[in-house]
């Protein structure tokens, strides 16, 4: 399954400083009347935009070679498993989306849900679907400390989808049937 990055836009955060100092550049050059300050200004608020969203464009592909590679390697596991002896694992998860965090900034984190407990699934790109509130997800990403060197274990998220209702409940129902 080839994934192709969806739409790069940028985020509100970078819309915001981009704004502040269009508006800067502008007040100065109505005021002192020296638009060779466009000169270099333009190009430098072009890049205010242009980096961020390449950055974000690098880092989807990046993930996206990731993906085949964790859909082999990754261990199916129910969050309540999770564990500091999992730190660098790849694994695999299936749950309810709780809660949506940091969208606006393209670095969201999903509070994920399954019968067995809650984690956090941070992504550092935007995901290839908009995930919201109340989504059945397939996760798949590496077990990390929720800080660089402290902190409970969470998960890098590589790739996030959403789960066909039918699938997901006939998953539901086959485990209903072993209980």
């Amino acid at each position: 399954m080839q994934f192709l990055p969806r739409q790069i836009r940028p985020s509100i955060l970078h819309l915001i400083v981009f704004a502040f100092f269009a508006i800067l550049i502008a007040i100065y050059v109505i005021t002192s009347g020296d638009v060779r300050m466009l000169i270099w200004g333009i190009p430098t608020l072009l890049c205010l935009l242009a980096f961020p969203m390449a950055l974000t464009y690098l880092s989807q592909n990046q993930y996206a070679d990731l993906i085949p590679v964790y859909e082999v390697e990754a261990k199916n596991v129910k969050i309540r498993e999770i564990n500091q002896s999992m730190i660098s694992k790849p694994i695999r998860i299936e749950g309810l989306v709780e809660e949506v965090r940091f969208r606006s900034l393209n670095r969201p984190h999903f509070i994920i849900g399954d019968r067995t407990g809650v984690t956090t699934v941070k992504m550092f790109t935007s995901p290839k679907n908009d995930i919201s509130k109340g989504d059945v997800v397939e996760v798949y990403g590496q077990v990390i400390r929720r800080y660089f060197f402290a902190g409970d274990p969470i998960i890098n998220g590589v790739h996030i989808q959403l789960l066909d209702s039918d699938k997901a409940e006939k998953a539901s129902l086959k485990k209903k049937a072993k209980n």
